[in-house]
């Protein structure tokens, strides 16, 4: 992810908002209203962005999911140690107790 296209959307973003914001409170009554001048400026600052703010919005969602991808291959440092530790682990394991010790055939023959 490129951190120049999310700064532009980010600048482009909040120019859409203050733009309109500034245009409605050199307006007499919006003086006097100006949270209701700030809601009309996030609406029209909304429209603005959808209409004309795509194609930085799918530059910086794309480089979102590809920086999210590269995280989720990488393994990490715990994963790394389990996988270890559970190969390590099977390679050692003794003989389980039902199976019982090898013996060589005719051993217990001679005993009797």
């Amino acid at each position: 992810m490129k951190a120049r296209s999310v700064i532009l959307y980010t600048v482009l973003r909040l120019a859409a908002f203050l733009v309109p914001f500034g245009i409605l409170m050199l307006l007499p009554i919006m003086r006097e209203y100006y949270l209701l001048a700030a809601i009309f400026a996030a609406l029209i600052g909304l429209s603005l962005s959808m209409l004309f703010l795509r194609r930085p919005l799918e530059e910086v969602t794309a480089g979102l999911a590809e920086r999210r991808s590269r995280a989720r291959d990488r393994v990490s440092d715990e994963e790394a140690e389990d996988a270890s530790a559970s190969t390590s682990a099977s390679a050692s394991a003794p003989a389980s107790a039902d199976e019982g010790p090898e013996e060589e055939p005719g051993v217990r023959d001679r005993g009797q």
